[in-house]
């Protein structure tokens, strides 16, 4: 079997490059992280799953009506159902019981934008764990309430 004198420095010339690469790599600093210990800088853009948002007027309470749009305009079907009630002394009803699947959630976003009382932003939540999928059906509404116990 012969090789060509072109092929052979097509190839070698080919092996060149890709050890170039290597070594200039060799010599750049490493970014490795020790994730439990050093969290890692989250971009600003970054979606997780959806939460709830504080009312402007009453930041004790979730802006969300239960007015069952995003249920709607969900593409996945990921928001199970959304509950809510007329309290007394309130103009508007108060979500109760928000279901999302996050396991069937594509991250749109879509429920984001069509939602007229601005209740949906996505969460910085990168490092869910779970053993079984149930883990994944988050109550929003509870969610919300364990973060205003904790802020």
């Amino acid at each position: 079997m012969t090789v060509s004198p072109s092929a052979f420095i097509k190839g070698a010339g080919s092996l060149l490059a890709g050890l170039g690469v290597t070594i200039r790599a060799f010599f750049q600093p490493v970014v490795t992280s020790q994730y439990p210990r050093q969290l890692l800088n989250i971009s600003p853009r970054f979606r997780s799953h959806t939460k709830l948002v504080a009312d402007r007027d009453n930041p004790d309470k979730n802006a969300c009506t239960a007015c069952q749009i995003c249920v709607k305009a969900c593409p996945s079907g990921s928001i199970v159902s959304v509950d809510g009630e007329k309290r007394e002394g309130e103009k508007r009803k108060t979500g109760t019981s928000y279901i999302l699947d996050f396991t069937t959630c594509s991250q749109c976003g879509i429920c984001v934008e069509v939602c007229p009382y601005d209740a949906l932003d996505f969460s910085a939540d990168f490092n869910l764990v779970g053993y079984k999928r149930e883990d994944f059906h988050f109550d929003l509404v509870r969610e919300f309430g364990k973060r205003k116990k904790t802020s």
